[in-house]
C-alpha cells in the first residue's frame, strides 16, 4: 500500500532524543516565520523532507536549488519541521499522523508546535504574550516549572490541535506555544515572542532584534502564503473574531 504522506530522511538525526519544533502555516503564520528564522540564524542543516499527493503541486527554489516546500532541519539537539506552502485541510490528518509516527521513531524528548492565538486588538499590543497548552499532566507540570502562562480557556484548531492529540495517543509529551497575533495577517512580532519563550525549553541563543526590524519586509513576502493558508483552511479562519471565546475579544 502506497504511503499517503512520505517522510524522507536525507541524513540521520544527529542527536538522540531531540526536541521537535513544528512550524506549519496557521493563524498569523507564527510557526512558519519563527521556524524559518531559527533555521536561518542558527544555521540548521536540511536533513529531510515530506511529500504527498495531497500537498499543492509546488516546488520552491532557493539559491538556484529546487527544494521540497515541506522540509526537515536539524541541529543542536533539535529538529525543525517547516512548510512554505499551505497545508490543505484534506492533508492535515494524514500529515499529522505520519509526523507523530516519525517523531515517535526518532525518540523525541518533547514536541513543540508553534502557532498563533488570534486577538482582535493585536494592533494595540506592543509585545505579544505567549500562552501554552500541554497534552499531558507531565507536560503541564513542565510548563508550570518553567513559569509559562497556561491557556486556561479557549481553543486551538488545525494541525497543532491534532498534533497534541496524536502525540498523546503515542504517549509523547507535547506542548503548543500560542503567541497573540493578527487573525488574518502575517505576524513577525508574534513569532519573535514565540522564539523568546522557546528559549525556556531549548537554548538557541537567537536574537530576535533582526526579525522585528524586518517585520514589514516579512509581512510583504508572506502575504501570498497567508492568503493560501486562509483559503485552504477556511474552517480555521472564518468568523475568527465572532467565534473566539469572549475572553480573547
Amino acid at each position: 500500500m502506497e504511503e499517503v504522506v512520505r517522510i524522507a530522511e536525507e541524513e540521520g538525526i544527529v542527536h538522540k532524543n531531540p526536541i521537535v519544533i513544528e512550524g506549519l502555516p496557521d493563524v498569523g503564520l507564527v510557526g512558519t516565520i519563527a521556524a524559518s528564522y531559527i533555521v536561518e540564524k542558527a544555521k540548521y542543516k536540511e536533513i529531510g523532507y515530506i511529500e504527498s499527493d495531497l500537498f499543492p503541486p509546488v516546488m520552491v527554489v532557493h539559491e538556484g536549488k529546487l527544494k521540497n516546500p515541506v522540509r526537515i532541519y536539524g541541529n543542536k539537539g533539535a529538529v525543525i519541521v517547516l512548510s512554505e506552502v499551505a497545508i490543505p485541510a484534506s492533508a492535515v490528518y494524514p500529515l499529522t499522523r505520519a509526523l507523530a509516527d516519525w517523531i515517535k521513531e526518532i525518540g523525541a524528548e518533547l514536541v513543540i508546535p508553534i502557532t498563533g492565538l488570534p486577538v482582535g486588538n493585536r494592533i494595540d499590543i506592543s509585545k505579544p504574550e505567549v500562552f501554552a497548552v500541554g497534552n499531558s499532566e507531565e507536560a503541564v507540570k513542565e510548563l508550570k516549572n518553567k513559569q509559562m502562562e497556561l491557556l486556561e480557556e479557549g481553543f486551538i484548531a488545525g494541525p497543532y490541535a491534532i498534533m497534541l492529540r496524536e502525540c498523546g495517543k503515542r504517549k509523547m509529551n507535547a506542548i503548543s506555544l500560542l503567541a497573540q497575533c493578527f487573525p488574518v495577517y502575517p505576524d513577525p512580532g508574534a513569532a519573535a515572542s514565540a522564539i523568546v519563550s522557546l528559549e525556556k525549553f531549548l537554548k538557541l541563543g537567537i536574537d530576535v532584534k533582526e526579525l522585528l526590524e524586518r517585520g514589514e519586509e516579512i509581512k510583504l513576502k508572506a502575504r501570498d502564503l497567508m492568503r493560501q493558508t486562509a483559503l485552504s483552511a477556511p474552517e480555521m479562519q472564518k468568523g475568527v473574531e465572532q467565534d473566539m471565546p469572549i475572553m480573547y475579544r
